[in-house]
C-alpha cells in the first residue's frame, strides 16, 4: 500500500512458496493469475445451467465440485497439479463470484451482464468491474484489494483451514477439499459473521432513537447481552476473537479505513454508530463475561464493504475469494506431509448401555 501497488497477487505468491517474489517473478506470477482468470465456455455453462440458487455460498460451492469436470486430471496429487489447480481456482473465484450474484439477478427478472476481466488489472479492479460493469475507482480498488489480503491466511487452527487440511489429509482432490472450505466458511459463527454484523447493526438503528446517546446505546446492548434484544442469543457481534484478545491487528486497519471511507462517502453518522458500538460492547462484554475482548475483523468489513456498494449476500463470498489463498498453501503443505488427520475422539454419552431385543423394548 506505501508504494501504491496492488498487493493481494503479492500475498498469494508469498502463502504458495513460503517466499516475497522479486520484480521479475512477480510479474510473471501476475501474468499467469490473468491468463488463468477467464472462465472456458465450459466453466461458464457450468453457471449458467445451474439451478437458481439465490444462497451466494451454495452457489460457489457447487460451481467449485463442478469445475472437476473441466480438468483433465481431477485426482491427481501431484504437487505440479495440485499447483495448477490451485492456483486456476485463486484465479477463478472472483469471475466466478461475480457471474454467479449477476446471473441470480437475471433469473429474478433483471438484466444479464457478463464482463470479461480485463488482463491488465488487479484482481480487485476485476472483481468490481465484473459485479458492477464499470471501473472502479483507484481509492475503492486499493482499499478492496487491502481487505483481500486481511483476509487471505490466518493460520491452520480455524475452523474452514482445518477443514481443507482434513479432507486433503484423506487423499481427495484439489475441488473436493477447497469446497469443504466453502462449506464450513458459509457457518455463521465463521464465514458469515460479518453479515451478521449488519444485521444486529440494522437492528440497532432501528431501536436507538439517538445514535449519539451513549446511555441509550448501552442500554439497547444490554438488552443484547442479557438476551432480552435482537436475536435474543446474547451476543454482540463482531466483539470477540478465539485467538486475539487485547486487540485484533486487521479490525485495527479496517476502523481507520472505514472512518476514511465513511468521511469521503459522507457516512460519519453510521460510521460513529458502529464506532460507539464497538466501544461500549466491547467494555460490556468485558463486565458481562468477565473476559478481555475487542472488537475482530468482522466488525467494520461489512461497513466498508456497504459503503462500496457491494451486497450483504457477497460479503461471505469475498471472505472465501481471499481464502482460497491461505486454503491452497495449506493444502499443499499437507499433501507433502502425507499424513492423514484422525482426531481423538471423547464420546459425551454414559458409558456403554446394554443391547436389549427387539421383543423385550
Amino acid at each position: 500500500q506505501e508504494e501504491g501497488r496492488y498487493g493481494f497477487d503479492e500475498v498469494t505468491y508469498l502463502l504458495l512458496t513460503g517466499e516475497l517474489p522479486n520484480k521479475n517473478d512477480l510479474e510473471r506470477f501476475e501474468e499467469v493469475i490473468a491468463d488463468r482468470r477467464p472462465l472456458t465456455k465450459l466453466e461458464r455453462g457450468i453457471i449458467m445451467q445451474e439451478d437458481v440458487n439465490y444462497n451466494q455460498m451454495y452457489a460457489l460451492h457447487s460451481v467449485i465440485s463442478h469445475l472437476s469436470r473441466c480438468d483433465p486430471d481431477p485426482d491427481s496429487t501431484d504437487i505440479k497439479d495440485v499447483s495448477r489447480q490451485c492456483i486456476n481456482l485463486i484465479a477463478k473465484a472472483p469471475v466466478i463470484i461475480a457471474y454467479n450474484y449477476n446471473v441470480m439477478k437475471f433469473r429474478k427478472g433483471g438484466d444479464l451482464f457478463i464482463t470479461k476481466p480485463n488482463p491488465e488489472w488487479s484482481t480487485a479492479e476485476n472483481f468490481l468491474y465484473m459485479l458492477r460493469g464499470e471501473k472502479p475507482s483507484e481509492y475503492e480498488a486499493k482499499l478492496f484489494d487491502l481487505a483481500l489480503m486481511l483476509h487471505a491466511e490466518h493460520g491452520g487452527g480455524n475452523n474452514s483451514t482445518f477443514a481443507v487440511r482434513t479432507v486433503t489429509s484423506s487423499g481427495a482432490n484439489t475441488y473436493m477439499a477447497l469446497c469443504a472450505g466453502v462449506a464450513s466458511l458459509s457457518g455463521h459463527l465463521h464465514g458469515g459473521a460479518n453479515e451478521a454484523v449488519m444485521k444486529m447493526m440494522k437492528d440497532i438503528k432501528q431501536h436507538v432513537k439517538d445514535w449519539e446517546d451513549d446511555e441509550e446505546v448501552e442500554h439497547y446492548l444490554k438488552l443484547i447481552l442479557e438476551k432480552k434484544a435482537y436475536d435474543k442469543s446474547g451476543k454482540i457481534y463482531g466483539i470477540g476473537h478465539a485467538v486475539y484478545t487485547k486487540s485484533d491487528p486487521r479490525a485495527i486497519i479496517f476502523r481507520q479505513k472505514a472512518e476514511e471511507f465513511a468521511k469521503m462517502k459522507k457516512n460519519v453518522e453510521e460510521f460513529n454508530l458502529f464506532a460507539k458500538v464497538a466501544d461500549i460492547g466491547t467494555r460490556l462484554v468485558q463486565k458481562y463475561k468477565g473476559t478481555v475482548v475487542s472488537p475482530n475483523v468482522d466488525f467494520y468489513s461489512g461497513l466498508i464493504y456497504k459503503m462500496m456498494g457491494i451486497p450483504t449476500e457477497l460479503f461471505t463470498p469475498i471472505f472465501a475469494m481471499a481464502r482460497f489463498s491461505g486454503w491452497s498453501a495449506h493444502r499443499i503443505e499437507q499433501i507433502i506431509q502425507n499424513k492423514i488427520i484422525r482426531p481423538a475422539y471423547a464420546s459425551s454419552l454414559d458409558g456403554y448401555k446394554e443391547y436389549i431385543p427387539l421383543v423385550k423394548r
